[in-house]
């Protein structure tokens, strides 16, 4: 019996599952697709900060450029290395390609409460800013050309000191406020007070989704049934997830695809 040949639709649902994302820095042409649709959606939701007259971007901006082209942040561990003199955490992001599914960057950083601004900081601030600053980092040292041709400064924000503009210690619950907002909270045994935090900050310790669970999401938003909307709205947040929320994450997604699998069945 002779094999039947091939249906155009068969190609396209073939090159569709291929694909993750719209742009291939290996191509000019998208490269600058890529730089005009990144200065636009900074612009357009404000996610840089200026400093000395320079514009240079916040956290967000450098995940939306990496999930345009299917390169997520993880989390790999948050270490405290404080002294009885100073509140310190490293923290450590490696960046995960949905195209190749293999690792292709990662970012370390620090945060402390000697640094200028952040006397007033609460420990979970201090924990959750290093790692805000490690996602920063990794995205940097393989996307900064990106950013420049965006526009913009080459370097994250949240690694600039904003020289300047430091309240005085009487002002110093404004500057957590001033901060760019932090993509995740490292949890604390001791809660924040009024006086020294938000109170929007004053919750509860959070359990953060582990690594696992991330990898999970990824993996179900690489199918070709998840729109790509679906992949940018949920790869802008995955840092931000708790437990709980990841794992309803999942099962949402997993119901997505069958769900749609079973219309593509019916259909066909």
């Amino acid at each position: 019996m002779n094999e039947a040949p091939k249906t155009p639709k068969d190609t396209t649902a073939t090159k569709k599952a291929a694909r993750v994302e719209s742009y291939d820095i290996a191509k000019s042409d998208e490269t600058l697709d890529l730089a005009k649709d990144l200065a636009k959606f900074i612009k357009e939701n404000k996610l840089s900060t200026q400093v000395q007259g320079k514009e240079f971007v916040n956290v967000e901006g450098w995940q939306y450029a990496g999930s345009r082209l299917g390169i997520v942040p993880i989390v790999e561990h948050v270490i405290n290395v404080s002294t009885d003199q100073e509140l310190k955490y490293q923290a450590k992001v490696t960046l995960f390609d949905m195209r190749s599914q293999h690792t292709v960057g990662a970012g370390f950083a620090i945060c402390s409460n000697k640094e200028s601004g952040k006397k007033f900081y609460q420990e979970f601030a201090i924990a959750s800013m290093a790692q805000t600053r490690a996602i920063g980092k990794a995205y940097r040292n393989i996307l900064a050309w990106i950013i420049r041709a965006a526009g913009y400064e080459p370097t994250p924000a949240e690694e600039m000191e904003y020289t300047g503009n430091v309240p005085t210690p009487a002002t110093a619950p404004a500057a957590v406020v001033a901060e760019p907002a932090p993509v995740m909270r490292a949890v604390t045994n001791t809660p924040p007070t009024p006086a020294e935090v938000p109170a929007a900050e004053a919750a509860a310790p959070v359990q953060y989704a582990t690594a696992s669970q991330k990898e999970e999401i990824i993996r179900l938003l690489n199918h070709p049934l998840i729109t790509r909307q679906e992949k940018t709205k949920m790869l802008l947040n995955i840092n931000r997830l708790d437990e709980e929320r990841a794992t309803q994450a999942i099962a949402k997604l997993r119901k997505a695809i069958e769900d749609r699998e079973g219309t593509s069945a019916v259909a066909a």
